[in-house]
């Protein structure tokens, strides 16, 4: 089942679809990446695998998607988004079950900044974080993280070009027991393998059993 939702947002709405699981134990609010929305086939694998699991999912527009921007919103416009979505999973959606927040490569660092100035979540998952630009592995955008109490996942391809795994994985064992990190072999940062036979939906859905781990794991 899916439910088509508009969820108020300053002077307009953004649009967002919720999937809810068949005795769900957990809610996952779940952001796209910089450049295909809610509706992309990798998102929709993840989240029809995830509903099998008994994980109910709220996947969602930032507001530049909605209005076809090319170039996705800043952070305070991205951040207020998030905590507008939250609100609307916690107080109307989840009826008293934790609500995790996870996001396609800019959708989950979003999320992490937004819990790094206050926003209390039990976990945050990444599919695919975005730690350095392709080749510029000098600046990474690493900072906020180490002052996260939350359970993290990085779900990561080994080819990714937006996080090599000999920089990643340090910054994982720094993190300590609160950072989980699930490889994918030869993925990239679609987690894409090649020869793999696997469809866009297939990749989705290959994440979703790591994810219910971890979320069992921190309830």
């Amino acid at each position: 089942m899916m439910r088509s939702l508009l969820i108020p947002f300053e002077d307009s709405t953004l649009t967002a679809l919720w999937n809810p699981a068949p005795d769900a134990r957990a809610v996952l609010v779940l952001a796209h990446g910089a450049g295909a929305g809610k509706d992309h086939p990798f998102l929709t694998g993840v989240t029809q695998a995830l509903q099998v699991l008994g994980l109910s999912v709220l996947r969602f527009n930032f507001p530049y998607m909605d209005i076809g921007k090319k170039f996705p919103d800043r952070a305070p416009r991205a951040l207020q988004a998030w905590n507008a979505v939250l609100d609307m999973a916690e107080g109307q959606l989840a009826d008293g079950l934790p609500v995790f927040a996870a996001g396609k490569s800019f959708g989950g660092r979003m999320a992490s900044l937004m819990v790094a100035e206050g926003r209390d979540v039990p976990g945050l998952v990444f599919l695919g974080y975005p730690l350095h630009a392709p080749k510029k592995t000098e600046k990474l955008r690493d900072e906020h993280l180490y002052g996260l109490d939350t359970p993290l996942l990085f779900l990561q391809g080994t080819k990714d070009p937006f996080a090599q795994p000999e920089i990643l994985q340090p910054i994982v064992d720094r993190l300590g027991a609160r950072a989980q990190l699930h490889w994918v072999e030869g993925g990239d940062h679609s987690f894409k393998s090649a020869r793999s036979g696997r469809s866009v939906e297939e990749d989705g859905a290959q994440l979703a059993a790591p994810v219910a781990d971890f979320v069992d794991s921190v309830l």
